[in-house]
C-alpha cells in the first residue's frame, strides 16, 4: 500500500513538474497568433476610425485590464461558470452533454471558454467526434501552457460577434461606439450573450440587427440578467434597465472622422490602438467652416482649401483638414494638402525680420527703404507695383512690402534665411544659389506642416519643437525630444508683437484679443496662405488647387485671411480658445522712445516720437540727425551764417537723395533745406558738421557681387549712382583706385570698363566718407 502511495505521489510530482516546465518553456503569446485591427481615437477617447485587420476582420486586441471586469464576469456566468476550476475541459458538463445528446434527449453543449478559444485559434471543425476530440486535446494543451488570465483575455478578444467582428473591443466600438471599459451593465450583458449564437444575435443589418435578431438577443440577455441578479441581488433595483431594449449600431455606421489625419496615423503608426491629439469639437469647426467657405466662393473658382490647428503649449495637432471634401474625387479630396510642398509666398517674411532683430540690423521702428532696387539679376517688385519710400520695419512687415524684405534678407549673415530653413529641417531644399534672394518672397517650397512648425517656433519663444499627432499624456516626460533654438526669445517675442499690429481685413483694426498673423500669395496666384498665432493656438489655412493651377482670386489677404478669421471667430464664439496664456515680456526686452521719422533715438529737434520694442546690446542705436536746425534770412529765404533781426531758425528734414526722389515721385515732396553756396564758412560749416554723423554716401547701383556681361559690339555704360545727404553733394567715383569721374548725388556717372575682370568701385564725398562695391565684368562677342 505504501509503495502504491509513493507511485501516486511520484506521478503527481512528475505531472506538476511537467506542467511547470510547459509554463516556463518559452512560447509565443496568444496575441501573436492573430493580426489586429487599428483603432484611432480622438483626444477624448471618441473613435475616429476602425480599420480592418489584414485578414479583413474587425479584431482589436486589448489587455484584460482594459476590459470592464463586469463584462468578463458576465461572459463566465453565461459561457463557463467553472472556468477557474477545470483544466480546460469540464468533465461533468461533458458527461451530461454526451448522455443527453446520444441518449435521445436535447442536444447540449459542453464547450468551455478554453475549448471555444482552441477552436478559433486552431480552426478546428468540432461538429463531429474526431473534431471534438481534437478540440478537447487542444484545450488541455492551452491550459498547460497559459494561465487562466491569458486564456480569458484571448477568448474575449477572439470571440465571434457576427459577420467579420471578433472580440469584445471591436464589438463594443461597432455596436455601441464605446470602448469596452465604458459600457453600461445592459450593454455588457448584451455583448456577453452574442458569441454563443453570433449569426442570430449579432447586429449586422443596416439598423444594427433585424427584428428576429433583436428578439433572439433580448431573450438571451434577459436570461443572463436573471443569472446576474441571482449572483448580485443588490442590483435588483436596476432590473427594469437590465430588461430594457438595448439598440445596436452596425458596421455601416462605424465612425469615419478626421479622415486625413486618420489616414496619416494608420500609415505611420503600428497596428492596435492609436490615441490621436485631435480635438473633435475643433476638428468639426474647421471642417464645417472650410466646407461652407468653399461652397460660398465657388463662383470665383475656389474649389479647395486646407487647414491645420496646433496647440502651441504642447505642439499637439488639434485639427487637420487636408482638403475641402475628402470624398470629392474632382478635387482629389483624399490628398492631404497639409503634406504637399507649396510656395509659401510672403509667410516667410516674419522670420527674415526675426533674424534681422537677432543680428542687430533693426528694431520695429527702424526705417527701411521701399524703393526700386536691383539685387544683381534680381529686381523684385511690390505686389501693388508701387513704392512707398521710407517705411518702419513693423509697417513693412505688416504691409508685406517686398523690397524691404529682400534688402533685409540680403544683409543677413549667420544664419541666412536659407540656413535658417535648413536648421528648421525643411526637407528637399535645393541649393542656396538656386533660390538666391527670391527665397525671401516664397521662391522655395514648404509643406503646411513645415510652415506650422516655424510659426509654432515663434509662439514657443524661438524654440523649434516637433508636432505631435498622437496625444501626449501630461505625466509622460518629454525630455527625450530635441528642442532647437532658431531665434532668441527676445526676437521671437518682438516678431509676434509686430505681427499683432496687422489689421483684420474686415474691420481694419488689429484683432482683439491679439492675433499675430501673416498672409502669403505665391507667384502665378497658385497658393493663398494665412498663418498666425492667437491664444493657445497656431492656425494655418491654404486656398488653392492641388494641380497647381492659378487663379487671380488666390490672394492671401483677399481669400485665405477671411477664412482664417472665420475660424478664429468661430472658435472664440464657442469658447474653444478659452484660458489663453498671456505672453510674458522677456527680461531683456525694453520699450524705448524713438523719432518716428528716422527710427533713431530722438534729438531735441524731433517732436514726433513713438515707443518701440528694443533689445539692449543688440538692437541698433544712434541719435537721430534727420532733423537739423538751419538759420534762415527772412528777407531772402536763404541759409545764412549771421545772427540778426532778420534771422530765424527753422528745422528741416535732411533726407538722402533717393528718398527725396521717391517723395517727389509719390507726389509728397519734402521741403528742401535751403542752400547758399556763397554763404561763407560758418553757416555751411555748421550744416556740414551736423552731417558728419551721417553714414556718408551709399551706393545703390551697381549691386555688390553682381556680374555684368557686356557685348563688345555694343558697349553700354554702367550707371553708377549713390545716395547722399543732399542732392547737391559732390561724389567722386573710382574703379580700382583710378578716377572715373564726379557728379552730384542727384546725378549718375556712366562707366565703360576698359577690360574684363573684378573691379572695386568707390564713391567718396567731400568729407572723405566712402562706400564701395565689388563687381565682375565679362566681355562677350
Amino acid at each position: 500500500m505504501a509503495h502504491r502511495h509513493r507511485r501516486i505521489l511520484l506521478g503527481v510530482a512528475l505531472a506538476a513538474l511537467l506542467l511547470i516546465g510547459l509554463r516556463l518553456w518559452p512560447h509565443a503569446s496568444l496575441r501573436a497568433a492573430v493580426s489586429t485591427s487599428t483603432a484611432v481615437y480622438a483626444k477624448d477617447g471618441e473613435l475616429l476610425r476602425l480599420a480592418l485587420a489584414p485578414d479583413e476582420q474587425y479584431r482589436l486586441w486589448v489587455p484584460l485590464s482594459d476590459i470592464d471586469p463586469h463584462l468578463a464576469q458576465a461572459v463566465q456566468l453565461y459561457e463557463d461558470r467553472w472556468f477557474y476550476w477545470h483544466p480546460g475541459v469540464n468533465p461533468v458538463a461533458l458527461g451530461r452533454a454526451v448522455s443527453s445528446t446520444y441518449g435521445g434527449g436535447t442536444r447540449l453543449g459542453a464547450s468551455t471558454i478554453t475549448m471555444q478559444l482552441a477552436r478559433r485559434l486552431y480552426g478546428i471543425q468540432s461538429q463531429n467526434v474526431g473534431g471534438k476530440l481534437q478540440q478537447l486535446g487542444a484545450a488541455l494543451w492551452l491550459e498547460a501552457r497559459y494561465s487562466k488570465r491569458e486564456i480569458l483575455e484571448a477568448y474575449l478578444n477572439l470571440a465571434p460577434y457576427g459577420g467579420n467582428i471578433e472580440g469584445v473591443a471591436a464589438a463594443s466600438l461597432i455596436y455601441f461606439h464605446k470602448r469596452a471599459e465604458h459600457l453600461t451593465l445592459p450593454e455588457i450583458l448584451t455583448l456577453a450573450v452574442i458569441p454563443q449564437n453570433p449569426s442570430k444575435r449579432g447586429g449586422m443589418s443596416r439598423l444594427g440587427g433585424g427584428l428576429q435578431q433583436e428578439k433572439t438577443r433580448d431573450q438571451a440577455r434577459k436570461r443572463l440578467a436573471e443569472i446576474w441578479l441571482d449572483k448580485h441581488p443588490e442590483a435588483r433595483r436596476y432590473k427594469a434597465d437590465l430588461e430594457a431594449r438595448v439598440p445596436l449600431y452596425s458596421t455601416g455606421s462605424v465612425p469615419f472622422l478626421a479622415p486625413h489625419v486618420s489616414d496619416y496615423l494608420l500609415r505611420t503608426k503600428p497596428a492596435g490602438e492609436i490615441w490621436s491629439s485631435i480635438d473633435l469639437p475643433l476638428q468639426g469647426t474647421l471642417e464645417r467652416i472650410l466646407g461652407q467657405f468653399v461652397a460660398n466662393h465657388r463662383g470665383v473658382g475656389v474649389n479647395n482649401a486646407a487647414a491645420m490647428l496646433i496647440d502651441r503649449r504642447s505642439g499637439e495637432v488639434r485639427s487637420v483638414v487636408g482638403s475641402a471634401n475628402y470624398f470629392d474625387p474632382a478635387i482629389d479630396g483624399q490628398v492631404n494638402g497639409t503634406q504637399a510642398k507649396r510656395s509659401p509666398g510672403s509667410t516667410l517674411k516674419p522670420f527674415i525680420y526675426g533674424l534681422g532683430l537677432d543680428q542687430g540690423l533693426l528694431h520695429p521702428m527702424t526705417i527701411l527703404k521701399d524703393a526700386p532696387t536691383t539685387f544683381g539679376p534680381f529686381s523684385p517688385e511690390n505686389f501693388d507695383g508701387r513704392f512707398v519710400g521710407p517705411i518702419a520695419a513693423q509697417d513693412a512687415l505688416v504691409r508685406s512690402r517686398n523690397i524691404p524684405a529682400v534688402a533685409l534678407a540680403s544683409k543677413l549673415t549667420q544664419p541666412s534665411l536659407y540656413e535658417f530653413l535648413q536648421q528648421a529641417e525643411v526637407s528637399r531644399l535645393a541649393s542656396e544659389k538656386h533660390y538666391g534672394l527670391a527665397l525671401a518672397l516664397g521662391g522655395g517650397e514648404l509643406t503646411m506642416e513645415e510652415l506650422a512648425r516655424l510659426y509654432l517656433m515663434l509662439g514657443s519663444g524661438g524654440v523649434l519643437r516637433p508636432l505631435h499627432y498622437d496625444w501626449q499624456a501630461p505625466d509622460v516626460p518629454q525630455g527625450h525630444e530635441e528642442h532647437k533654438r532658431l531665434l532668441s526669445e527676445e526676437a521671437a517675442f518682438i516678431t509676434l508683437q509686430m505681427l499683432q499690429t496687422n489689421p483684420r481685413p474686415d474691420t481694419g483694426e488689429p484683432g482683439a484679443p491679439a492675433i499675430a498673423w501673416k498672409t502669403g500669395t505665391s507667384w502665378g496666384f497658385r497658393d493663398a496662405w494665412t498663418a498666425g498665432v492667437f491664444g493657445n493656438y497656431v492656425l494655418l489655412v491654404w486656398v488653392g488647387n492641388f494641380d497647381g493651377s492659378g487663379n487671380p482670386a488666390f490672394v492671401g489677404v483677399q481669400t485665405a485671411a477671411p477664412l482664417f478669421f472665420k475660424i478664429v471667430d468661430s472658435m472664440r464664439a464657442q469658447r474653444l480658445d478659452s484660458g489663453a496664456v498671456a505672453q510674458p515680456v522677456p527680461a531683456n526686452v525694453k520699450r524705448v522712445e524713438v523719432c518716428r521719422a528716422s527710427g533713431d533715438l530722438p534729438n531735441d529737434l524731433c517732436t514726433d516720437r513713438v515707443q518701440t520694442w528694443f533689445i539692449p546690446g543688440k538692437s541698433p542705436i544712434r541719435i537721430s540727425n534727420l532733423h537739423r536746425a538751419v538759420k534762415i534770412d527772412s528777407r531772402t529765404g536763404l541759409a545764412t551764417c549771421e545772427d540778426g533781426p532778420f534771422t530765424r531758425t527753422e528745422v528741416f528734414e535732411f533726407w538722402p537723395t533717393d528718398m527725396q526722389r521717391l517723395f517727389r515721385e509719390a507726389g509728397m515732396p519734402r521741403r528742401q533745406p535751403p542752400v547758399q553756396p556763397d554763404c561763407g564758412g560758418q553757416a555751411m560749416q555748421q550744416i556740414k558738421q551736423q552731417s558728419m554723423d551721417d553714414d556718408g554716401p551709399s551706393i545703390i547701383s551697381p549691386n555688390s557681387g553682381a556680374t555684368y556681361t557686356m557685348q563688345l559690339s555694343k558697349m553700354t555704360p554702367i550707371a553708377l549712382r549713390a545716395n547722399a545727404t543732399s542732392a547737391q553733394d559732390m561724389l567722386f567715383w573710382f574703379a580700382n583706385g583710378g578716377l572715373i569721374g564726379k557728379a552730384r548725388a542727384a546725378d549718375s556717372v556712366g562707366w565703360l570698363p576698359g577690360a574684363p575682370g573684378r573691379y572695386q568701385l568707390r564713391a567718396i564725398d567731400q568729407e572723405g566718407r566712402a562706400d564701395s562695391r565689388e563687381v565682375e565684368i565679362e566681355f562677350v562677342p
